[in-house]
């Protein structure tokens, strides 16, 4: 306080008054000895102007107690597919049994007016929406409102009866949940989608069987490790999708119906689109990612819940407090809303075209934040585990969804494929990972759930990794679920590869955790 004292007497004193600023002078200017000689007291530097430290380098904010080495590495990670993507803005978060230790965002939300990322930015979360639509599918299922082996006339009579090769078919919401129904996606021509299908199981063998040839060679030679890390071919193959120009290569973003401008005001009207088409296969014999499928699932939350799908979702998210996720509207103000962006044919950034996503809220039209998006795989992962712990003076409160309800979600689905994670099988609205170890001192694959988002301007990820709980300790265990580690990316960039970044960053997590309960 001395100092304090002393300071601001000799900013008082006379002819101590700091020159006025240049551009700034005469008699008008504004003295500012006061401010300063307080700031010095203090010991507060003034930042320069854009947010950068005195060096020029981009400042970095302090990491969480306890987590620090894996923040660092991870914000590195974050940042290399930002800048290998061109990615104008990017969002990630982190949580470790159940308690938020990283949130940050990198970039801009907005490039024209310089509006910095930052963790409560919302995005555009993508096909993440099936993850939240299933949440509502198994809620109403476990009420006994919504039968899932049903046909879906019976909640929407308005999707007509439909017929393979003459033969009249169901389609179930099961189906619908694990894209077995043989309802398109966006592409209309049946030639070309087998066609894809075709090229993409003929790249996935070969993969494969090179991976399987490394394998049997790293292992002659006893150089695999346990921790090791995943194969070359994997990693080039990111890598080459990352250089690929993102935000206009992809193949899907060709079609004409993800451009859609027509606001459509109830989910039963946007059946229209669709409802008509010829089946693709037969119900149940073969998989086909359809974000349709979910628009129709979208028509049976609602016949079963007896509201406006819309209205049921908002009131979920209040229940789940995820109060940043929202419809994403137009013509509604909605606060931290990012911007959206691709590149065009000249390689240039430019904004994203004009799209009115009314018609699949159910498979890719909700915005959300990182923070939101945690709070949601965390209500998931306290349901999953709430069975294994004791519960010691009924202080254990019950799930969102019964422990057995998100066991049956997370249950790999015969027939199905996923085309984010060659590890994984489709589920229900969700990609899973099962544990599995081939060889004795080799690679470990841990359990973990996903599902990635591509939408027009953006890009996301969910993935959470279960911590490997063991039933004869949990007894003694002073602890709660959820156990394990959860990580969100979006950004406003569509055709980014994500997942893989995201399971790294759980690994960073996951071990420096595993490194904290054994200390």
């Amino acid at each position: 306080m001395a100092g304090l004292a002393r300071a601001l007497r000799r900013a008082a004193a006379p002819g101590r008054v700091p020159a006025p600023r240049r551009g700034g002078g005469g008699a008008g200017a504004r003295p500012w000895g006061w401010g300063l000689a307080l700031g010095l007291a203090l010991g507060v530097r003034a930042a320069p102007a854009g947010g950068e430290s005195e060096s020029g380098r981009e400042e970095k904010p302090p990491s969480p107690r306890g987590f620090g080495a894996a923040v660092e590495r991870s914000r590195d990670l974050v940042r290399r597919i930002k800048d290998e993507a061109g990615i104008p803005g990017i969002l990630v978060g982190v949580s470790v049994d159940g308690k938020e230790v990283w949130s940050e965002g990198l970039g801009y939300a907005d490039v024209e007016n310089r509006v910095v990322c930052k963790p409560e930015t919302i995005m555009r979360i993508a096909s993440i929406s099936k993850c939240l639509t299933m949440m509502a599918v198994a809620k109403l299922w476990e009420e006994g409102k919504l039968d899932l082996d049903a046909p879906v006339q019976k909640y929407v009579p308005e999707f007509p009866e439909k017929v393979y090769e003459g033969e009249k078919v169901t389609i179930t919401t099961r189906m619908l949940v694990s894209h077995l129904s043989g309802i398109r996606h966006y592409e209309k021509d049946i030639t070309k989608v087998k066609e894809e299908k075709e090229k993409a199981h003929r790249a996935l063998k070969l993969t494969k069987s090179h991976q399987d040839k490394e394998q049997k060679e790293k292992e002659g030679k006893g150089i695999e490790k346990t921790d090791c890390v995943k194969q070359k071919k994997e990693h080039d193959s990111e890598t080459k999708s990352r250089h690929s120009k993102p935000g206009r290569n992809d193949k899907e973003f060709e079609q004409e119906e993800y451009y859609l401008k027509e606001k459509f005001e109830s989910v039963i009207e946007s059946l229209k689109i669709f409802k008509n088409d010829p089946l693709f296969f037969k119900p149940g014999s073969q998989f086909l990612y359809s974000t349709y499928g979910f628009t129709l699932l979208s028509a049976v939350v609602e016949r079963a819940s007896g509201q406006k799908f819309t209205d049921y979702m908002l009131k979920m998210f209040r229940d789940l407090d995820m109060l940043s996720t929202v419809l994403d509207d137009n013509e509604a103000m909605i606060y931290n809303r990012a911007r959206c962006y691709i590149y065009n044919k000249k390689g240039r950034l430019v904004n994203a075209p004009y799209v009115d996503n009314s018609y699949k809220w159910a498979g890719g039209g909700f915005l959300s934040s990182v923070g939101d998006l945690l709070k949601f795989g965390n209500a998931l992962l306290y349901s999953y585990q709430a069975g294994q712990f004791k519960n010691r003076n009924g202080k254990l409160l019950p799930g969102y969804l019964k422990p057995g309800t998100v066991a049956m979600m997370w249950t790999p689905v015969p027939k199905t494929e996923v085309s984010w994670d060659r590890d994984g099988k489709y589920a229900m609205a969700w990609a899973v990972v099962e544990k599995n170890q081939q060889y004795g001192c080799c690679r470990q694959q841990r359990h973990y759930a996903s599902h990635t988002g591509g939408a027009v301007g953006a890009s996301s990820v969910l993935l959470i990794l279960p911590e490997e709980l063991d039933p004869e300790a949990l007894g003694t265990w002073p602890v709660a679920p959820p156990r394990g580690v959860i990580v969100t990316i979006i950004c406003n960039m569509q055709s980014v590869s994500l997942n893989s970044t995201a399971l790294k960053i759980a690994r960073e997590f996951d071990k420096e955790k595993r490194a904290q309960d054994t200390a």
